[in-house]
């Protein structure tokens, strides 16, 4: 075989693969809703399952590699997670709110606080 065609089989392998360690129960995920993230927490022999609740400011990658940015207030201190959105350790994700949003990366929710660092929420 020629050098192409091992790499396209290659390709269809990995390919393969990956779509049998994809979730397949996820809701359909954007950037300006409000999440919880049900993240499993192993602690020594014990595990637990926390929620992190936030805004979705970005969202990266497909496949196997999609991730999401989550940013929520702390104390009044702005926390960022970046969540494998297909890694074992993410439990399940529900969708809270829809905001209104016209871009994908919302970095200028860092500059923010109070009322300007809200979104509207879409009804449906």
């Amino acid at each position: 075989m020629k050098e192409k065609e091992k790499s396209v089989m290659n390709m269809n392998l990995v390919n393969e693969v990956t779509k049998t360690q994809l979730k397949k129960d996820l809701p359909e995920l954007r950037s300006g809703q409000t999440v919880k993230v049900f993240v499993r927490i192993h602690e020594g022999e014990k595990s637990r399952i926390q929620v992190f609740e936030g805004v979705i400011t970005e969202k990266v990658g497909g496949g196997i590699n999609e991730s999401i940015t989550v940013r929520k207030l702390s104390s009044g201190i702005g926390v960022e997670r970046k969540f494998p959105i297909h890694s074992p350790i993410v439990e399940k994700i529900e969708v809270v709110r829809q905001g209104k949003v016209r871009r994908n990366k919302l970095r200028y929710l860092r500059n923010r606080s109070g009322k300007s660092a809200r979104l509207k929420e879409v009804r449906k």
